[in-house]
């Protein structure tokens, strides 16, 4: 279980202060969770800051009854905390076969990284053994890290905007892969996305706007606000035609 208490990260802007988060309050129990809402609504921060990656300028975080506020990156990885980036972080020097077996902590035959790659809908033959470097796109970058995360099996796992350079075909399969996640792990799965095909399969979704929890819930209770009619969506193509 995840929890944050009154969290909010500011940040120094000209002469002034801007806060990205005010005062979030949040419980994430073990559920196949979305966070959702505008550009620039906090999201991506809000991920960064579970993980460590950026400090609140006040309030606690929970995981698991324990206080990690001030614990840093590796800490909280050790409690169980993964993170995949919305753009893939390049580990040059590395093949792609030794970044899973770093990512899975223990040893693994090259068999056990291709059937991580097999589910992420990479050729396997084609890439355990490829090095990690600007050969690979940025789709490929995504689909490894992706791998990783199966390989790691973290209790908590975040991905931000996985769909990010993913084509529309694979984006199907990893759709599954997400699904399957959640089920091996026995944990809770955050994923930040717009996307509502993401939005329609996961148990609850939060809703951020200006850094606040505009909205949280059960799908099915927050997933019919976000979706605008199709008289409105057309009555907005038609405004957008003419303007």
């Amino acid at each position: 279980m995840l929890e944050l208490v009154d969290v909010t990260v500011a940040v120094p802007v000209g002469d002034g202060i801007k806060e990205i988060l005010r005062d979030v309050n949040l419980r994430i129990d073990d559920q196949f969770v979305a966070v959702t809402g505008p550009n620039g609504s906090g999201k991506s921060t809000l991920a960064k800051v579970i993980m460590g990656i950026v400090r609140p300028t006040s309030g606690r975080i929970l995981f698991n009854g324990k206080d990690i506020t001030d614990l840093g990156i590796h800490e909280r990885a050790g409690l169980g905390i993964s993170y995949a980036f919305q753009q893939p972080v390049k580990f040059k020097g590395l093949k792609v076969f030794e970044l899973i077996s770093l990512a899975a902590g223990r040893d693994l035959t090259k068999d056990d990284a291709c059937e991580y790659l097999s589910q992420v809908g990479l050729c396997a033959l084609d890439y355990v053994d490829r090095d990690l470097d600007a050969s690979l796109s940025g789709g490929e970058l995504k689909r490894i890290e992706i791998a990783m995360m199966l390989a790691r099996g973290t209790f908590f796992t975040i991905l931000d905007e996985p769909e990010a350079g993913i084509d529309l075909w694979s984006f199907q399969n990893l759709i599954g892969v997400f699904r399957h996640l959640h089920e091996v792990t026995d944990g809770s799965i955050l994923i930040i996305s717009h996307q509502e095909r993401i939005l329609d399969m996961v148990d609850q979704i939060i809703v951020l706007n200006e850094g606040r929890v505009e909205q949280a819930g059960p799908k099915d209770e927050i997933l019919p606000g976000l979706l605008l009619p199709a008289d409105t969506c057309r009555a907005a193509c038609d405004y957008y035609a003419v303007s």
